[in-house]
C-alpha cells in the first residue's frame, strides 16, 4: 500500500504561492503604516482556512471558533513584527498552530482528525474512493465504521504527529512551510509524517485499498 494514495489534497504551485505572498505582503504593509481596515481583507481571505486546520486539530466546532479568533488577535497584534521573511500564510498559521497546541496541552484534550471536511469538500471525495470499495446500501454504514477507526487511531499519534498530518495530508502543506509553522526541521516534519502513516496503516489496514 502506497500511503500517498490514502489522502489526497490541492496544493498551489510555487509561482502561485509567491504571487499570493507578495499580494499578502503589500496588504501587511497597509496595516504597518497604520490602515488598520486593511486586515479585515487578510481575515476574510484565510478564516476559513485557519479554522480548518484549528477544527482538524481539536475536533471541537467552538474551541476551533474561539482559537481561531485569537490567533487573528494575535496576529494583529504582533503585526509590525512581520518582516517578510516567511510568507504571512506560514506566519499566521504558526500563529494558529502553536495557539492551538498551547489549548491542547493546557486542557489534556484528545484530539482527532474528522473526516467531516473530507465529506464536506468536493476537492478530497476521491478519499473515500481510496480508502473503501463499498457501494451502495453498505456504504453509508462502512464509512462511519472507518470514520471511528480512523479517529480511534489519530487520538494514538502524539499531538506533534496529528499536527503534520493534519497541516500535510488536509491542509496542503509543503515540508518547508509545516517546519517554519512548528519550528522544526523539514527532515523531522519527513519523519514525523513517515511514522503517522506507517502507524495508520497499520491500524487501519484491513479497511485500505492496496
Amino acid at each position: 500500500m502506497n500511503p500517498s494514495k490514502v489522502f489526497a489534497k490541492a496544493i498551489l504551485s510555487s509561482p502561485e504561492r509567491q504571487l499570493e505572498a507578495d499580494a499578502d505582503f503589500t496588504v501587511v504593509k497597509q496595516v504597518q503604516a497604520g490602515d488598520v481596515a486593511a486586515f479585515d481583507r487578510l481575515i476574510l481571505k484565510y478564516r476559513e482556512r485557519v479554522f480548518g486546520v484549528v477544527y482538524n486539530l481539536t475536533a471541537n466546532r467552538e474551541d476551533a471558533s474561539d482559537l481561531t479568533q485569537d490567533a487573528f488577535i494575535k496576529a494583529f497584534q504582533s503585526i509590525n513584527r512581520f518582516q517578510g521573511n516567511c510568507s504571512f500564510f506560514t506566519w499566521l498559521y504558526r500563529i494558529a498552530v502553536n495557539t492551538t497546541l498551547s489549548h491542547l496541552r493546557k486542557n489534556r484534550l484528545r484530539s482527532f482528525f474528522s473526516l467531516e471536511k473530507l465529506n464536506e469538500d468536493g476537492a478530497n471525495a476521491q478519499i473515500l474512493e481510496q480508502l473503501t470499495d463499498k457501494r451502495g446500501a453498505d456504504r453509508d454504514t462502512y464509512l462511519l465504521e472507518l470514520k471511528e477507526k480512523l479517529n480511534e487511531a489519530l487520538q494514538k499519534l502524539s499531538i506533534p504527529h496529528r499536527t503534520v498530518i493534519t497541516l500535510f495530508e488536509i491542509d496542503g502543506l509543503s515540508h518547508s512551510e509545516i517546519a517554519e509553522i512548528m519550528g522544526c526541521s523539514e527532515g523531522t516534519v519527513r519523519s514525523r509524517l513517515h511514522y503517522a502513516k506507517q502507524f495508520l496503516q497499520g491500524e487501519l489496514g484491513k479497511y485500505l485499498r492496496s
